[in-house]
């Protein structure tokens, strides 16, 4: 029986595309165990994990703060016997264990993340404009080279989907950069029109700090209702169970949704789904985006729009969003 340690920090979004792949590898060898380490706030995510998966949390900002924090941390993970690392995430946290490891004589393999690849299809001139392995192909490649057969065969935490004659749909408007997010007046017109044309519930998801904002999308309809900020992690993803359809931006929402098996209409915009960051068994059709020879400019959306404005959110309709949508409903 061997003792893999896995490592993944952060952030949200990249923690959930874990899942698909740890558990599979896990479920492979039930007589293996696996040790994912990452930061407290992101054990919730690992809902229903094999029995042969054990999460351990990294307080960074407590008692693993600092070097003699990080020293604490290897030395707790010393104790549970390693033999593999599989790291999935190459900072410098993550390559500290490595080392130790490595000089303890175990056998560790490392994420590619292909750097040079995402540089060249974000550049200004002479993009190359071509899809690219996607995180969870580079996770399964980290699997693989540890020799482990990583096979993909997860389809949601919780199983099968209950029939219900309701009709709900998420949306998720916001995002941590402005460059992924499409405009809340836009927004607005989705909303209107999806209770114009629909008879759907309408669920309106983020964080406690996003709530303000989005208090008047809407302007309060009795079929709209801001669950932002309002639920654990838990909670949500068993409302995300039971919607039909997930909107989301290119955001955290959109891989945990992802992770229940649920359809996501996804908007793109300093970003693109050729970056690698597409959510996991999501239809390629169902992203909107726009055309323009500047996207993607951006890996992770935190760049300043070089004319000022977001043209790439701004020329996508709110039509166009929701026959997407309505096309999943139906």
């Amino acid at each position: 029986m061997a003792c893999t340690l896995v490592i993944r920090f952060s952030a949200m979004g990249d923690i959930a595309m874990t899942v698909p792949v740890l558990y599979s590898v896990a479920n492979r060898y039930p007589n293996d165990k696996f040790i994912l380490l990452t930061k407290n706030n992101f054990q919730s995510i690992f809902i229903n994990a094999p029995d042969n998966v054990e999460i351990f949390a990294a307080h960074t900002k407590g008692k693993h703060k600092g070097i003699k924090g990080m020293w604490k941390l290897i030395n707790e993970l010393n104790a549970k016997k390693i033999d593999y690392v599989a790291d999935l995430h190459q900072v410098l946290r993550s390559v500290e264990i490595d080392c130790y490891f490595k000089l303890k004589g175990k056998k560790t393999a490392v994420i590619n993340k292909g750097r040079a690849d995402k540089k060249a299809l974000t550049r200004k001139n002479n993009k190359k404009l071509i899809p690219l392995k996607s995180s969870i192909e580079r996770y399964r490649k980290v699997f693989e080279d540890l020799g482990y057969d990583s096979s993909l065969n997860f389809t949601s935490l919780f199983g099968d989907k209950k029939e219900k004659d309701e009709i709900f749909v998420g949306i998720a408007p916001l995002a941590k950069h402005a460059g992924k997010i499409y405009p809340l007046e836009k927004m607005e017109e989705v909303i209107r029109l999806l209770i114009e044309k629909t008879s759907a519930k309408i669920f309106l998801f983020g964080g406690k700090n996003e709530r303000s904002s989005l208090e008047n999308l809407g302007n309060g309809h009795e079929r709209i209702e801001l669950v932002a900020g309002e639920l654990s992690l838990y909670e949500e993803f068993l409302l995300m169970n039971d919607l039909n359809v997930m909107l989301s931006m290119d955001s955290a929402n959109m891989h945990l949704a992802s992770l229940v098996n649920t359809p996501v209409i996804s908007i793109w915009g300093a970003t693109h789904p050729y970056a690698g960051f597409y959510g996991y068994n999501q239809n390629p059709k169902n992203t909107v985006q726009t055309d323009m020879p500047c996207r993607p400019c951006s890996v992770f959306g935190n760049k300043p729009c070089r004319y000022g404005v977001y043209k790439c959110l701004n020329q996508i309709t709110p039509e166009t969003i929701v026959e997407k949508i309505i096309n999943i409903i139906n």
